[in-house]
C-alpha cells in the first residue's frame, strides 16, 4: 500500500467514535508504522457518533477524490422510536416529550413514508454540524441557545418500512448527499400526528461500496502490522 500516492479505504465505523476519531487513528497507525511525519487523511461524509456503517477513508493524493465521494447515493437502515422525542433526534440527549402512538398503523406508516420520497425541504437537527455565524450548531445547542437553521433541498430515492413492531419502526433510506437522518426521523414522527427518535442508525452504503465490503479499524491495525513485521524481516 502506498498511502502518500494515495489509498481509499473501507470502514465500518464502530459505534460511539465520530468520524474524526476514526481518520486520526488511521493516520496515527500510517504514520507510526511507516515512519511518515506527514500524510493527508479524510473521510467522505460524516457519520454521528451513535451510527456505524460505511466511512470512506482516503489517503496522500487520493484525498482529492473525497468530493467525489460524499456526492454520491447513500443507503441507510434506521430504527425510530414512535411517541418519544429528544433534542438531539437520537439517544445523545434524554427523552424531552412524549405522544400517543397506540393510532399508528402499519397502513399509516407506509403511506406516510411515501410522502417523502422525491425532493423534499429538511431542517437540519440543531444537534449537527452546520455552522451558525463560525460556529458549529451543536456547540450552541449544548448551551442551551435557540437556534434557527434554514431548510436545504434534498432528495430521497427509496423509502421502504422493514418492520414494524410499535413503538418502534424500521426503515431502509436511499438519498442524495447532506440528508440527516435523525431529522428525518423527527419529521415522520410529525407527520404521524406523533413523535420519533431515532434508536440505531446503519449506513450500508455509500456509491457501490456496501458494508460487506468494510473492514474493522482493528483488523486495519492487523493488516499494518503484518506489514510492518515483513518490510522489517525483509531488510
Amino acid at each position: 500500500m502506498d498511502f502518500k500516492e494515495g489509498e481509499i479505504l473501507y470502514f465500518n465505523k464502530p459505534l460511539c467514535w465520530t468520524s474524526f476519531q476514526v481518520v486520526g487513528k488511521i493516520r496515527w497507525k500510517i504514520s507510526r508504522t511507516y515512519k511518515i511525519k506527514k500524510i493527508k487523511v479524510g473521510h467522505a461524509g460524516t457519520l454521528d457518533p451513535l451510527a456505524t456503517g460505511v466511512l470512506i477513508v482516503c489517503t496522500g493524493k487520493a484525498t482529492k477524490r473525497i468530493e467525489e465521494f460524499q456526492y454520491q447515493t447513500k443507503e441507510y437502515i434506521a430504527t425510530l422510536k414512535l411517541g418519544e422525542t429528544t433534542p438531539s433526534f437520537d439517544l445523545e440527549t434524554e427523552i424531552d416529550n412524549r405522544y400517543p402512538f397506540e393510532h399508528i398503523t402499519k397502513d399509516k406508516v407506509e403511506k406516510t413514508l411515501i410522502n417523502f420520497v422525491g425532493a423534499i425541504e429538511q431542517v437540519p437537527p440543531s444537534f449537527s454540524a452546520c455552522k451558525i455565524n463560525g460556529e458549529r450548531a451543536y456547540k450552541l445547542a449544548r448551551k442551551g441557545e435557540e437556534i434557527n437553521l434554514k431548510p436545504k433541498t434534498l432528495v430521497i430515492d427509496e423509502i421502504e418500512l422493514l418492520e414494524y413492531n410499535l413503538p418502534e419502526i424500521r426503515i431502509r433510506v436511499v438519498c442524495s448527499k447532506g440528508t440527516y437522518i435523525r431529522a428525518l426521523a423527527r419529521d415522520i414522527g410529525k407527520s404521524l400526528d406523533s413523535g420519533a427518535h431515532l434508536t440505531g442508525l446503519i449506513r450500508t452504503r455509500i456509491g457501490n461500496i456496501t458494508l460487506d465490503k468494510c473492514m474493522e479499524v482493528e483488523d486495519f491495525e492487523k493488516l499494518l502490522e503484518a506489514q510492518s513485521a515483513e518490510l522489517n524481516h525483509n531488510q
